[in-house]
């Protein structure tokens, strides 16, 4: 598939079909992912594969994590947002809310159970960073992060970047035996979408290019 063809077309997938992904398939995807460029390509990204039923056991105790601290979806921002970004969420919760209702379920369930069960994906990939790193490779993390999510897509696959396991990161550490000195970051869900599901039959749109660039000449 042309690159900006899926760069276009791409979008978050939150219904899975429960066909495994083999290993060979995640192996591929990582080792065209990994060419991502990273500062002074230090290659900072460490990666955990769940799949089968470790990947089952991990979204159980995540969803009984939620249920008991219920700490749910957000942007993560430390100040008040301005007003075009509180907009563009209100706007993506209005064009996916008719889904869900198709559904039978309400947003905040849907969002927040759903991602502690990566959307029912038989595939987990949690992205780690060593703490010895300074905040700023996070730009790496989601560098990496962005080649995984169009190069599954070109490959047949869906994914739906996770932030929220970063709430309960200590509790995953524990469980997948990651050390102290990692820092677990984001989750991807992949698998293959389930285009039937109406939740995968939209795409939230962009604004215009106005909204995002300053030019200086």
């Amino acid at each position: 598939m042309d690159l900006i063809q899926t760069i276009m077309e791409r979008r978050s997938i939150r219904a899975f079909k429960p066909d495994p992904v083999s290993r060979e398939k995640v192996e591929e995807i990582l080792n065209i992912a990994i060419q991502a460029p990273s500062a002074i390509n230090l290659q900072p990204w460490e990666f955990t594969v769940m799949m089968g039923e470790e990947k089952e056991r991990l979204s159980r105790k995540l969803v009984k994590l939620y249920r008991e601290k219920q700490i749910s979806c957000g942007p993560g921002n430390v100040k008040p947002l301005a007003d075009s970004f509180t907009r563009r969420g209100v706007a993506s919760f209005e064009l996916m809310n008719p889904f869900l209702e198709q559904m039978g379920t309400d947003f905040n369930r849907f969002i927040n159970e759903g991602s502690c069960n990566f959307y029912g994906a038989p595939t987990a990939i949690i992205i780690c960073l060593d703490n010895a790193f300074s905040s700023a490779r996070l730009v790496d993390i989601g560098i990496v992060l962005g080649y995984i999510t169009l190069i599954a897509y070109n490959l047949g696959l869906g994914t739906c970047p996770i932030g929220l396991i970063n709430a309960y990161a200590d509790d995953m550490k524990e469980l997948l035996n990651i050390p102290d000195n990692k820092d677990v970051v984001i989750g991807v869900a992949l698998g293959y979408p389930d285009w039937d599901s109406p939740v995968n039959k939209f795409k939230t749109p962009r604004e215009s290019l106005d909204n995002f660039v300053r030019w200086i000449e």
